[in-house]
């Protein structure tokens, strides 16, 4: 394989309280800097509804183009809680109780009221799930192929993107050092781009902003090789500084 090989991911919220803004999701910068630490990359995000059909969709389609595919929310114990039935309806396998699941939660809930049927439904698997730790709520996270099902809530995410740590494939971390100038991007559109073109190892995004009544931008440079970073960075310093623009490292 080779050592240049670029790892994604694409992750799907799922919850119709996303798509109404009652809740703001916090998870997709939790789990893209948690996959960038894996060297893996957040290719993509779609948030889609409460909807068997949309579940299956995205899932098919994200999963096919991607090498791991995240899902959070829609895994509790309320009616409205389907992913575990559209995403099992989008492998083709029945959805079984995971005896594991069970033994996990009949443990956690022994002095919570017991296992009612309702919390039984929180160790429902597409057949042939792994089970993904949590530590947080008992619950567990799945795990079927290269599909992560996981909570919702950014805190138990959290969790369980914590079991998951070291367990997935994946490449060289991207690297990255952010250069701050006040100046309109457009006034050094061409620099950015001869001197990412100068650096083809590296990529130099560009985020302008408005600020103390003056205009400028942070300048990110992005890389998997450290030394090609150095480079591409102080280059970029150096090239600013003959346009007469001083950069502050780390950002405004």
């Amino acid at each position: 394989m080779p050592a240049d090989r670029i790892w994604t991911a694409a992750l799907v919220i799922i919850g119709d309280e996303i798509l109404s803004g009652r809740t703001q999701d916090r998870n997709v910068a939790q789990i893209a800097l948690w996959l960038n630490l894996q060297g893996i990359r957040l290719a993509e995000v779609r948030v889609v509804p409460d909807v068997t059909a949309a579940i299956v969709e995205a899932v098919t389609a994200l999963r096919n183009r991607n090498d791991y595919l995240f899902t959070t929310g829609g895994i509790g114990p309320t009616h409205d809680d389907i992913t575990v039935d559209a995403i099992a309806e989008a492998l083709g396998v029945p959805v079984v109780v995971h005896p594991k699941a069970r033994a996990v939660l009949e443990r956690y809930y022994a002095t919570r009221g017991g296992l009612t049927e309702a919390r039984l439904r929180m160790a429902r698997v597409p057949e042939g799930a792994e089970l993904i730790e949590n530590r947080m709520s008992g619950a567990p996270g799945i795990r079927h192929g290269n599909i992560f099902v996981m909570a919702g809530v950014p805190h138990i995410t959290a969790m369980m993107l914590d079991a998951l740590s070291g367990a997935l494939e994946g490449g060289a971390p991207l690297l990255s050092r952010t250069l701050g100038c006040w100046v309109a991007e457009s006034e050094v559109a061409d620099l950015l781009g001869a001197t990412e073109h100068a650096h083809p190892a590296c990529q130099i995004g560009s985020y302008p902003f408005f600020r103390e009544g003056r205009v400028g931008a942070n300048f990110v440079v992005r890389s998997t090789d450290q030394g090609a970073l150095d480079a591409c960075a102080e280059a970029l310093v150096r090239m600013l500084g003959e346009s007469g623009r001083e950069t502050i490292d780390g950002g405004i």
